[in-house]
Parts: C-alpha cells; structure tokens; sequence
C-alpha cells in the first residue's frame, strides 16, 4: 500500500514551517498506516530524517537540507528528476527505492510552496533609529519608584 499522500504532504508543510511537535505526531500517524515492507521502511526512514535535520537546524556540511535553496524551484525540479531516477532504477535496492521516492515527494511539494527561510535582518539604518529611541526614552531610576 502506498503512503497516503496529504499525510505525508502535510508532514513536508510542518517541517517546513518548522512545526516539529505536529510533524512528529503525523510522522508517526504515518507509520501506522504503513505496511512492513522494505520500500515503506526506507521512505519513513527517509522522513524520519528530513524530520532529525530539519529540526536540528545546524548547518551540517552533509546535511542535504542544508545544501538546499527551497526558494530555486527549478533546481528542486531537477533534484526531483534526480530523485525519480533513482527510485524508477531497478539496481537499488527495495528500501533504497522508497528512500528515494520520499526525497522525490518533498522536492514535489517544496517547489509548489512559496518558503521565506531567511530571518528579516534589521539594516543599519533600523539599528541606528532603534538606539535613538533607546536614548531619548528616559530610564526609570530608583528614585522614580520611591516617589
């Protein structure tokens, strides 16, 4: 039996948005559903990864995550394509095969998500009129809490 697909494309969306605890509790609803085959135990081993890195979030020099652009949609479409002939390839293994279909579903869903990763920066600018603000606000002082 295949793994049901909106349950595994909510999984992505929640590791994505950096949901860990829901992630971990549909990942898990995942595997219940799963029969014990090679194939089914690579693709939730692959899950279960995307899952570990994802919430380590270091930039672990190995770590395909953290290689990855998820805003390049058309370098995830040939990751995909890369990951399809992976899966399609009759000399991997069975659990090989379902590793590499997992890869292959969240590079489907990521390129069809909009994803900000990056963290607004304040600039120089926002910096400097932050600290002025800082400097004209008058400190409460003891004496103020005394009177």
């Amino acid at each position: 039996m295949p793994v049901p697909s909106a349950m595994v494309t909510r999984f992505f969306q929640l590791i994505l948005n950096k949901q860990f605890a829901e992630a971990e509790r549909e990942l898990e609803r995942i595997k219940q559903k799963m029969h014990k085959t090679e194939w089914n135990r690579g693709y939730f081993k692959a899950l279960y990864g995307m899952l570990l890195v994802r919430k380590s979030n270091n930039n672990d020099s190995y770590a395909f995550f953290a290689k990855l652009d998820l805003n390049d949609k058309e370098t995830l479409q040939a990751y995909r394509r890369e990951f399809l002939g992976h899966m399609r390839n009759r000399l991997h293994g069975e659990f090989d095969r379902g590793f590499f279909a997992a890869w292959a579903d969240f590079t489907r869903v990521a390129s069809k998500l909009d994803i900000n990763e990056t963290q607004p920066e304040n600039t120089s600018q926002e910096k400097e009129k932050d600290s002025k603000g800082l400097e004209n606000k008058k400190q409460p002082t003891i004496e103020d809490f005394l009177k």
